[in-house]
């Protein structure tokens, strides 16, 4: 009997969260998630407004306009204005935002590493094929979701 869909996406949601509080454990992590979630967001959707930043990054206005501040102080994110409207000001990832959450992805993943070194090559593969799945799904929903916003390609997530 096939397994249910619904119980392995539930599953996968609840095991990924466990996932990345072990890596961040593991890693030694001393940064809040909302600051690695907000630039990752910033990552795959290109410069958005504050409150678009607020909502993707799951978080309240008050506490991304905290985040943005300590962002950019720290060099990790610019403000650019709207071409569309002068008014209104987006946020952008930077290099050196880029730098260091490439950073913190490698620390985590290598963090996870010694959990998961003993899997045989074709788990290996399995779990390659799993993230490249999730990944399809993941970008095709965020292009539904805001067609007019710029994507990031794999290559520039992977980075």
């Amino acid at each position: 009997m096939p397994a249910d869909l619904h119980s392995i996406l539930g599953d996968l949601v609840s095991v990924n969260h466990r996932l990345t509080r072990v890596a961040a454990r593991a890693a030694r992590g001393t940064e809040s998630p909302a600051l690695w979630r907000t630039l990752s967001v910033l990552l795959t959707s290109g410069p958005i407004r504050l409150g678009e930043l607020a909502e993707l990054s799951r978080v309240s206005q008050p506490t991304v306009t905290k985040l943005v501040g300590g962002l950019l102080a720290r060099g990790w994110i610019a403000r650019t204005s709207d071409a569309a409207d002068a008014r209104v000001s987006l946020i952008a990832i930077t290099p050196d935002g880029e730098a260091a959450l490439l950073a913190w992805r490698t620390e985590l993943a290598a963090a996870l590493l010694p959990y998961f070194a003993d899997l045989p090559a074709s788990d290996v593969d399995t779990l390659e094929r799993a993230v490249a799945i999730l990944r399809d799904r993941v970008e095709a929903t965020e292009r539904q979701a805001a067609p007019g916003r710029r994507a990031a390609t794999v290559s520039e997530v992977a980075r």
